[in-house]
């Protein structure tokens, strides 16, 4: 019998999140597996976003090495700001070997491209056509009421909206599991399910307080999750092996930290308020700038329109801006944890585009790129902030070899290991 992997990923779930579900009866079959497997807290990618820490999940590489740095980036020489995708990735995802796959609803692979099987791509996706390879299965995907992710306008406007699409979105993803498990003779099968990062973005106190209005449908939504790996479990064969996988964790957002300002206010930046430009509002005399959710750019002369540092004055900038964001506090607290300069995190022939600085904050603090807010400190109806620190994995093989401290890049050396590719 062959050697066959299911790799689940829940988007968004730290590992003191799912490790208490499992412990309190909410989730009682992941529970279970942890007898059966390693569980280990994981570390995200830097920054902690998902098309970066996807991108490095599915190719083991470093942005360096696969080219995505950000949920946005900057078209060359330009302010103009450009979506990831599937294009983009400079690496080739692991379903690029040899074997068949089925992937469904992997973040930042939108369009579909080839491969030996079938992919429905995750969010961002606007047009299902081209989210979905082989082509003949969109009409199928349609039947099915498919939903590659939740209508957030909906979800922001009520709590029952919010659930009304979380379980939907959940069920339409079940049932395309379900018929693509038997339709391909499959090496992979890889199931992504983001609905929990939604619920957590929107409703994190409601985990948090268990007097909370929505306590028990947060953790009703798990439990479904949980359901869901149960079945996938008992319909895997003895020598087959189980990843369970969440690409960056969760914590309550206390303030958000809108970068650009902040850089206004200590020289460094220039900018217009025009809603229609964009970055473009950024002005003569700007010597940096952010991109969410806290990477600063040098306003390089010769990279950008209206650069202005010159590589001799590239390190002093440097300094002066850790400086700059390491005095920044909010009543007392440090709002900076690390500052990252991008020689210490990447590596690979892509570090030139990366951000010359990555920043990660404190706790509860949430760092934010945009060029319009007019000032440092602001709230935001969201409750959940991504962190870096504590992602999970969980791997149950006969044959598998897990770092001692993993990182996303170490997901797809793992299954290799399964695989005994």
């Amino acid at each position: 019998m062959k050697k066959r992997t299911v790799i689940i990923g829940i988007d968004g779930v730290p590992f003191r999140l799912i490790d208490d579900l499992s412990q309190n009866g909410t989730m009682p079959s992941f529970g279970t597996l942890l007898e059966e497997g390693v569980f280990k807290k994981m570390s995200s990618s830097i920054p902690e976003v998902s098309s970066v820490s996807w991108s490095s999940i599915i190719t083991g590489k470093n942005p360096g090495e696969h080219g995505i740095f950000g949920f946005t980036d900057l078209l060359s020489n330009t302010y103009t700001l450009s979506f990831p995708h599937s294009g983009k990735l400079k690496q080739p995802p692991f379903w690029q070997k040899e074997g068949e796959f089925v992937i469904i609803n992997v973040p930042s692979t939108y369009p579909a491209s080839h491969l030996n099987g079938f992919l429905v791509s995750g969010f961002i996706s606007p047009d299902l056509e081209r989210a979905v390879y082989p082509s003949e299965y969109v009409d199928l995907l349609a039947s099915f009421n498919y939903k590659i992710d939740l209508d957030t306008k909906k979800a922001r406007k009520s709590e029952k909206l919010l659930f009304k699409e979380l379980f939907e979105t959940l069920e339409s993803r079940i049932q395309v599991y379900r018929y693509f498990w038997d339709k391909f003779d499959w090496d992979v099968f890889m199931l992504v399910i983001t609905g929990s990062d939604r619920l957590e973005h929107f409703l994190w106190q409601a985990y948090k307080d268990e007097t909370h209005e929505y306590h028990k449908k947060f953790l009703e939504f798990f439990t479904n999750v949980d359901e869901i790996i149960k079945e996938i479990d008992q319909r895997l064969h003895r020598s087959d092996s189980l990843i369970i996988v969440s690409d960056h964790g969760m914590e309550s957002t206390t303030c958000n930290i809108n970068v650009n300002c902040h850089l206004e206010d200590t020289g460094f930046l220039v900018k217009g308020s025009n809603p229609r430009m964009g970055l473009n509002n950024i002005k003569k005399g700007t010597k940096a700038f952010a991109l969410d959710p806290g990477r600063i750019y040098l306003n390089k002369k010769g990279k950008y329109p209206l650069g202005v540092i010159s590589p001799e004055e590239e390190e002093q900038a440097i300094v002066e801006l850790k400086d700059a964001f390491e005095l920044l506090e909010k009543d007392g607290e440090k709002v900076i944890k690390n500052i990252y300069s991008k020689d210490q995190i990447y590596q690979g022939m892509y570090t030139d585009s990366a951000p010359d600085l990555v920043l990660l904050p404190n706790k509860g603090f949430n760092l934010k790129g945009g060029i319009l807010p007019t000032r440092v400190f602001d709230t935001d109806v969201l409750q959940g902030k991504h962190t870096q620190e504590d992602a999970f994995l969980f791997v149950k093989s006969e044959q598998s070899r897990i770092p001692q401290k993993p990182s996303v890049e170490d997901v797809v050396p793992v299954l290799t290991h399964c695989m005994g590719w």
